[in-house]
């Protein structure tokens, strides 16, 4: 199939192993192979949109889809409005929280000049949302 299509509100979420966030599985519900994405919706501001994590080599570009959110790097806070673009290079520590209701957060990344691998903390989590 060369064009598949589906809106991010019809993505269905999938159980994460972090309290509070909604993981939306893009990569795996539309079977993109060459890069990774997924996006994270909070019903109210103040709702993790994007886990506490350490990236040791991940280069990551989110963007605010609908509502905001407060994203966290290495410390600096950075205030993202809807359409935002928030470009993460590693070595970093990032988070983000709503600051809006409704809020939906796009995450497209990859490990520069290295083919794509999916990352084990998905299989875990797609794991995990099959077991419940």
């Amino acid at each position: 199939m060369s064009v598949r299509v589906t809106h991010v509100d019809e993505v269905p979420a999938a159980a994460a192993p972090v309290e509070g966030l909604t993981w939306l599985p893009i990569r795996h519900t539309l079977d993109i192979r060459s890069f990774g994405t997924n996006a994270y919706s909070a019903a109210e501001a103040g709702d993790l949109v994007v886990e506490p994590h350490d990236e040791d080599e991940f280069e990551e570009l989110y963007v605010v889809l609908s509502g905001a959110a407060r994203f966290e790097v290495d410390g600096e806070s950075v205030e993202a409005p809807t359409g935002a673009l928030v470009f993460v290079t590693p070595p970093s520590r990032r988070v983000a929280h709503a600051t809006a209701p409704g809020t939906t957060v796009l995450a497209v990344g990859a490990v520069p000049g290295k083919p794509f691998v999916v990352s084990g903390w998905e299989e875990r989590w797609l794991a995990g949302a099959r077991d419940q």
